[in-house]
């Protein structure tokens, strides 16, 4: 196995301030006076957003109560964090995801106006897990900078979902969904735009968008000019088709647009890394007048009207457009710039491709749940096949790789192991907890172990499940843990064995929320600078320790009362910041988060 990293995408990172707040909202509260500190007394969206401290040395979080957060009116947040004091608007762990959902303002026509669903100029902000649904504009329009945004959707707007502009810089997107995006004349919503006044140092990561009434991408510039935006294993399928499954008249239907201008002289950057493309009504990947720099690596388009267009105009002088280890494979072709720099790419390298090189080009799953972490959901679709000549034949050009080159398309083969593992996921079902787990093909397994950890790091054997040995057929199985560990914080992790003994360790899955009558831990006010209250009771002696924002223990304290006992713990002298507490027995481990300011 060859691993080799050349370029690595640069995220700024979120760090906790000395300074924070905490704040919660809730769609059923009609509190629209309160602070808005109790959890058990939320206010109102707008008391809560009013509260947000206007200081750029002030941190602060709003944590959004799951629901539907009935809308009548555009949602406008300006005010910024710094790097250091970073603002967060989060869906609240455990909740159902919250809606922004502006479906009862009246929908607009072809010949008025909507208004957006949010409106953030603001910078230095976090925002992850919440829908924005049905604006009669823009979901989400963003002038801010330096924010990050995850875990989010964007759905059934009148205008593209999420829109980034107004001089933004430095924006990452990681692990979210736009579709359904649909504007009366059908020409204008797409799923993601970097466009028209945008500046550089936009990021798209682990990103689908789908059936936008326009495109996936569209990177169309007025009056920005040569900034840069980059794409990183993102889907774009089905644009240019309605929610229903027509296609839209005056929508163009293009996977990811590159660029573009009115007078079709300014350059858009635009580097796609592992991106799919799919069933797109137009081009799949297109260059749409950019003259500026484009650069595809290792990218995969299926089925598109056309799959690469890349011939529509030349560059600007020292622009370049560079695609390697690219596949068009199915119905579409391509058409490339003859100054282009190619290199391998399926359609140059001698290759015929057919459906026969990949696992699979069934679709069915794509626009399926995300996995436990927000990442994508994983599939066999487009996935190279065994004995395909697209593995191992590629350009190296820096990025990871197995075996003795990289492969061509989006998905690189893994490394000859015994056993692909398409999901593996725990339930807790009341007392018990349910593992399972299904395989793609297995070579030579005999078993599965099945571990369990109270912390995440320390995993002891609890069961075993016998393997199918050597099968290409997709094997489903189920273990029940009849005696988990209770509280919150319960993980497991599978450790297959070969027949010849090897072994391979599965990621590992997490469950909270075991029933447990017994365990009980609380710990107040979740901002303290002197004491913190602990209540808390075990089934046996248990051990408490606190770690920092980076992991490190700052206190350890053996509790040997099993009773429900309150403890008092002196935090002043730590440093101010975000510290998880824990406790551990042998019944399983609780946390709570404070902050100490």
């Amino acid at each position: 196995m060859k691993k080799r990293v050349l370029a690595v995408l640069t995220f700024f990172s979120f760090t906790f301030s000395l300074n924070a707040q905490t704040l919660y909202a809730s769609p059923t509260s009609t509190n629209a006076t309160g602070n808005g500190t109790d959890i058990n007394d939320p206010v109102t969206l707008a008391r809560a957003l009013s509260l947000i401290p206007s200081s750029t040395t002030t941190a602060c979080t709003v944590y959004l109560r799951g629901g539907n957060y009935v809308l009548t009116s555009t949602i406008s947040i300006s005010r910024s964090g710094a790097a250091t004091n970073i603002k967060n608007l989060c869906a609240y762990p455990g909740d159902a995801r919250p809606i922004l959902n502006f479906s009862t303002i009246p929908r607009i026509t072809v010949t008025n106006t909507g208004i957006r669903g949010v409106s953030f100029s603001g910078s230095y902000w976090y925002i992850k897990g919440i829908d924005f649904f049905a604006a009669t504009d823009n979901g989400l329009n963003m002038s801010g900078s330096n924010n990050k945004i995850e875990n989010c959707t964007f759905s059934e707007n009148q205008d593209t979902g999420f829109q980034l502009g107004g001089g933004a810089v430095n924006n990452q997107i990681i692990n979210c969904d736009s579709y359904y995006n649909q504007d009366p004349d059908g020409e204008n919503a797409d799923g993601f735009a970097a466009k028209l006044d945008i500046g550089t140092g936009t990021s798209f990561k682990g990103c689908r968008a789908w059936q936008n009434s326009d495109d996936g991408w569209d990177g169309y510039l007025r009056p920005a000019n040569d900034v840069s935006t980059t794409y990183e294993d993102c889907w774009a399928f089905r644009n240019g088709y309605t929610k229903s499954g027509g296609t839209t008249t005056n929508g163009d239907g293009n996977g990811f647009k590159t660029g573009g201008s009115d007078n079709k002289d300014l350059s858009h950057n635009a580097t796609l890394t592992r991106c799919l493309s799919f069933q797109n009504k137009a081009d799949g990947f297109d260059q749409n007048s950019n003259i500026g720099n484009i650069t595809l690596l290792n990218c995969t388009a299926f089925n598109n009207g056309r799959n690469y267009g890349m011939n529509d105009r030349a560059l600007a002088t020292g622009k370049i457009m560079t695609i390697k280890n690219c596949i068009s494979a199915g119905t579409g072709g391509q058409s490339i710039l003859a100054a282009a720099v190619v290199a391998t790419d399926s359609w140059t390298g001698g290759f015929t491709v057919t459906n026969a090189d990949f696992v699979s080009v069934d679709t069915t799953g794509v626009r399926g749940a995300r996995q436990a972490d927000g990442s994508l959901p994983v599939l066999t679709f487009m996935h190279l096949a065994t004995g395909s000549d697209l593995i191992d034949r590629g350009t190296d050009i820096g990025l990871p790789f197995n075996g003795t080159a990289p492969d061509l398309g989006a998905f690189e083969t893994s490394a000859s192991v015994p056993v692909t593992l398409l999901s593996f996921s725990a339930t807790a079902k009341g007392q018990h907890v349910v593992l399972n787990w299904t395989t793609v093909t297995e070579l030579n397994n005999a078993a599965f172990i099945i571990e369990r950890s109270a912390n995440g790091l320390d995993f002891q054997d609890i069961g075993e499940v016998k393997g199918n040995g050597t099968t290409s057929t997709p094997q489903y199985y189920t273990f029940l843990d009849k005696s988990p560990l209770r509280g919150l914080g319960v993980y497991y992790r599978l450790r297959q064995v070969d027949f010849d003994g090897k072994a391979t360790l599965s990621k590992t899955v997490s469950v909270t929320n075991v029933s447990n009558k017994t365990n009980f831990l609380k710990s107040y006010p979740s901002v303290t600078n002197h004491i913190l209250t602990v209540d808390v009771q075990t089934e046996s002696i248990a051990t408490l320790y606190i770690t920092d924002s980076m992991g490190r223990r700052v206190l350890t304290q053996t509790l040997q009362n099993t009773e429900t006992i309150r403890l008092p713990l002196d935090v002043s002298a730590f440093s101010n910041g975000v510290y998880i507490l824990t406790i551990v027995s042998k019944s399983g481990q609780m946390t709570e988060k404070f902050i100490k300011n």
